[in-house]
């Protein structure tokens, strides 16, 4: 079996700093001693010819106590350190020359907190490099249990040929946090050059099933041990290519800024008008869109006289994705954030507790992922794993509606009703037709200011009667009913079209079949 990782703690020194002392014992009473940095590297060779050792290993990582690091760094900034590894790499040369080649001897020295007084711990093999000084990096290794929060592992450096990743660091070169396979396992991953892609084996071999998603760039590590549960590990080995610049505003999610400028709206405050009997609550309109007088309109549905046999044919109008609005328009409502969860199912979750992936978007207009890992800002467009066969998309929206929106979750199981033909509907918050689909119609969805009244997300951005569609002739003729509410026209593959205007109900907007409509925070396929 290679040593991958060989990984020792050497017996108490009363100088941690003494090279000599940690290279060899002295004396002949080696056999009664714990064996020192010496003898571990000659046991444990490189490549051997029968029992004769023929190369060994020249990088080293030496870990002393913290405390020891720490007080050498404030009191000789970290002087015996340096003299430290300098000696070792001394002691190698000396005594190791013949079987060294051209390999340049490293040594690497640094603290460790669960190390007592006086103990050493010493890491090398075949898994085990130090870069040289101004060695760039090639690629970067990250992991993630949901595709959402992802954890920086360890770099690839050219000259690298592998790297070990696992439970811990005393059975792996790096650690992966929040590892699911157990003490045994480990991921073996092969450079065989800045030309060619990183080869990922994961041991022991049988026991994993390990796929690449090119779309996604991802690699997913499955258990195939009976019992394995959620035995999933995601890792993304991204290439790192000098020089470092940013070639496009497409980033990654782990790859975009901490910070954004945040885009001041004009100050938005409740709509107001008279109430009516069945007027359940009120529009949020920012106040640079709202008109001095908006007239009600009744909350009517209009059907032909013809025969109902007559209305055979059926259309279907489905939600597949919901836009997040850019909250900073409504600040005097005191919205503080939307959060938008998904359950195992990847469908609506009917309650924080049942999320395993949730999007938030706060008063700042910034978009947060977050699952059981933890909370990251992302931008769009970015894709999410959080359990296997399906992901959770998340588009960026076009400019004409970045003034509103920051991104549109696209569905992972859309939602559909029918609708008869030939009849004019109305949609909005006061309409029961397509109620079904205002699935964001609940106070659980906004988080307000303490003081502020409870409302659910639909008052932001959704009038009570936004606009009309009637199916005719293989298309769909939209109406908007509402001056103050925004309609945008996106095609087949959710692309921008157009923002409807001014499209009464005498002169309608032709919306084709299949094409979407966005109004409010829903995303509406028309189907014929």
């Amino acid at each position: 079996m290679p040593v991958y990782v060989q990984h020792e703690l050497l017996g108490k020194v009363p100088d941690v700093f003494n090279a000599e002392a940690l290279w060899q014992a002295p004396g002949l009473a080696l056999f009664s001693r714990k064996p020192l940095l010496r003898d571990l590297l000659e046991r444990s060779p490189r490549e051997h010819r029968g029992r004769a050792a023929t190369r060994c290993f020249s990088h080293v990582t030496l870990m002393l106590p913290q405390d020891d690091v720490d007080d050498d760094r404030h009191l000789t900034r970290g002087e015996r350190v340096r003299a430290l590894a300098q000696s070792l790499a001394t002691l190698h040369q000396k005594d190791f020359g013949d079987l060294l080649g051209a390999d340049e001897v490293r040594y690497d020295v640094v603290g460790a907190n669960a190390l007592e007084a006086g103990q050493v711990e010493v890491k090398f093999g075949h898994a085990v490099y130090l870069p040289a000084p101004g060695e760039r990096i090639l690629y970067s290794v990250a992991t993630s249990r949901d595709s959402a929060v992802w954890t920086p592992v360890c770099p690839i450096y050219p000259n690298q040929r592998l790297a070990l990743i696992g439970h811990d660091e005393h059975c792996a070169s790096h650690a992966v946090p929040d590892w699911p396979f157990g003490v045994d396992a480990a991921i073996l991953l092969i450079n065989d050059g800045p030309d060619a892609p990183i080869e990922v084996q994961a041991r022991p071999k049988g026991s994993f099933e390990c796929s690449f998603d090119p779309i996604t760039g991802c690699h997913t590590i499955k258990s195939k041990r009976a019992g394995g549960g959620d035995g999933r590990l995601l890792m993304k080995i991204s290439r790192v290519a000098p020089p470092l610049k940013v070639q496009s505003d497409r980033l990654a999610p782990s790859a975009q800024p901490a910070t954004a400028p945040v885009r001041l709206q004009a100050a938005s405050v409740w709509k107001t008008r008279p109430k009516t009997f069945d007027d359940a609550g009120q529009t949020a309109v920012p106040l640079s869109h709202r008109l001095a007088a908006v007239p009600f309109e009744a909350d009517a549905t209009y059907a032909p006289t013809a025969p109902a046999a007559a209305q055979v044919a059926q259309q279907r109008v489905t939600l597949v994705a919901l836009a997040l609005p850019r909250l900073s328009r409504y600040r005097d409502t005191g919205a503080l954030a939307l959060e938008i969860g998904f359950d195992s199912a990847l469908a609506m979750a009917a309650s924080a507790d049942d999320a395993v992936i949730s999007f938030a978007v706060d008063a700042s207009d910034t978009v947060h992922v977050i699952t059981s890992a933890g909370r990251t800002r992302i931008s769009a467009p970015a894709s999410f794993t959080p359990v296997d066969a399906r992901c959770v998309n998340l588009l960026a929206v076009a400019p004409a509606m970045a003034e509103r929106y920051c991104a549109m979750i696209c569905l992972p199981q859309p939602l559909g009703v029918a609708v008869a033909s030939g009849a004019r509907f109305v949609f909005g918050r006061g309409a029961p037709m397509l109620a079904a689909l205002r699935v964001l119609d609940s106070a659980r969805f906004l988080r307000l200011k303490d003081g502020c009244d409870s409302a659910g997300a639909d008052r932001i951005g959704l009038s009570r009667n936004a606009f009309s569609f009637e199916a005719v002739h293989g298309a769909y003729r939209i109406g908007r009913l509402s001056a103050t509410q925004a309609l945008f026209h996106l095609d087949e593959q959710m692309q921008f079209v157009a923002a409807i205007g001014d499209a009464p109900a005498d002169q309608p907007y032709t919306l084709p079949p299949g094409h979407h409509l966005v109004a409010g925070h829903y995303v509406l396929r028309f189907d014929a």
